[in-house]
């Protein structure tokens, strides 16, 4: 943790001396605790030690998921035992191991001392704390269950940590495999072939097709291969700006629902990170309006996230949950009657977890299935491509061979 001096009045006197402490904010809470008012403050640069380290935030991390949930756990672990909520956050200062993280609760001590509540607190770094975030706290500011929101978010953020792991795990393998195959495909077009090609033009003879299709293919990427990379650099730039935009954003999350093999998947996830907040803030006591408004803003798809909003638009209008769900054509028939039961046993917060649940099996279940979808597409695609290779150079090369032995004889 970064070291200041500082130097200070206290009692009408001058005092100097230095402190340790995550962000300048940190000192000054800790001098007006000591009864000392502030009058310079100054880092320390230890020496043998890189600026970057230490004063140049473009190389500090951002937390991670890992230390959200080691801090949501860390703060329902010292709430439950009595800690009050100041107290909880100066004891985490010190242990954090990201200077984002700390600095961001030194802030945090400093507003709540001066009668800030915490989720407003919290919303002045958006960056580290999402919108489900704040609004699970502000429930447990509502309720007087504060120690509760937390564990609630530490067991949410877990479980959505793996069920995202679980997805790249499953991808990682594919991706892998079509990324060596394309850059095999380009050493063979633009450094191998070439050479079988003066040899065939010698040979003097008609080509099968296959020959002729890879020659072609060679001499075009030989002689446009700027252009063809120029070409992939700004359709992928095109692409990133464009999903950037409002609706490119929102194009894009309702075509990546529909996606062959995946899409369903990550479909299925989007629904039980739906499910688990509503139960939240249903457990919580928040009205259907206020937890749908919540859920919208952190499913993490802006097309579910709009379809959650036109929801609360009819229930508004004087709809039912259920009737709402079954409009916005987003859950199956056995959820909507999952959600149709909650309704009416008033249990609402249950039967969300349980269809939570339920979408998480499904999660894990297509994820485990994933590679072994995949895997006939992978031995399809490599299979024809080792054919064409096969036909377009080994033919003429047989062909060659034949002519040669007919000479002789």
């Amino acid at each position: 943790m970064p070291k200041f001096k500082y130097s200070g009045r206290s009692d009408g006197k001058i005092v100097q001396g230095e402190l340790t402490a995550p962000s300048t904010d940190g000192v000054v809470e800790q001098l007006i605790n000591r009864k000392i008012q502030p009058i310079s403050i100054q880092p320390i640069v230890e020496k043998g030690r890189g600026a970057g380290e230490v004063t140049l935030p473009m190389f500090v991390e951002w937390p991670t998921d890992d230390d959200l949930i080691l801090f949501s756990r860390q703060m329902y672990t010292l709430l439950k035992s009595g800690v009050s909520l100041i107290r909880s956050f100066q004891g985490l200062v010190d242990s954090s191991h990201n200077r984002k993280l700390s600095e961001a609760m030194g802030k945090i001590i400093l507003d709540l001392q001066t009668g800030k509540d915490l989720s407003s607190a919290m919303a002045e770094h958006p960056r580290i704390f999402d919108t489900l975030y704040i609004r699970i706290v502000r429930m447990g500011e509502e309720t007087g269950r504060m120690e509760q929101s937390f564990r609630q978010l530490y067991e949410y953020m877990e479980v959505d940590k793996e069920t995202r792991k679980q997805i790249k795990s499953a991808l990682r393998y594919p991706t892998f495999v079509m990324i060596a195959i394309t850059i095999a495909m380009f050493i063979v077009n633009y450094f191998v072939i070439p050479n079988f090609a003066g040899m065939f033009k010698k040979f003097g003879a008609d080509l099968p097709f296959f020959t002729q299709l890879l020659l072609s293919t060679s001499a075009f990427t030989q002689k446009y291969v700027v252009q063809i990379a120029a070409i992939v650099a700004g359709v992928v730039w095109g692409m990133r700006y464009y999903v950037n935009t409002k609706v490119g954003r929102l194009n894009w999350d309702e075509r990546k629902l529909n996606l062959p093999l995946v899409g369903t998947i990550i479909n299925r996830a989007t629904m039980a990170r739906y499910a688990r907040s509503f139960a939240m803030g249903a457990q919580s006591g928040l009205p259907v309006i206020q937890i749908l408004t919540a859920v919208s803003e952190a499913v993490g798809n802006t097309y579910v996230e709009k379809r959650i909003k036109e929801m609360r638009t009819s229930i508004e209008r004087g709809e039912s949950l259920t009737q709402a769900a079954y409009g916005s054509e987003l859950f199956t028939p056995l959820v909507l009657q999952m959600m149709a039961v909650g309704e009416e046993t008033g249990n609402m917060q249950d039967m969300m977890r349980e269809v939570a649940e339920f979408y998480e099996r499904e999660v894990a279940y297509d994820v485990k299935n994933l590679s072994s979808a995949i895997e006939p597409i992978l031995l399809i695609v490599i299979g024809a491509m080792v054919l064409i290779l096969a036909l377009g150079i080994f033919l003429p090369m047989w062909d060659m061979g034949s002519a040669a032995m007919h000479r002789k004889s």
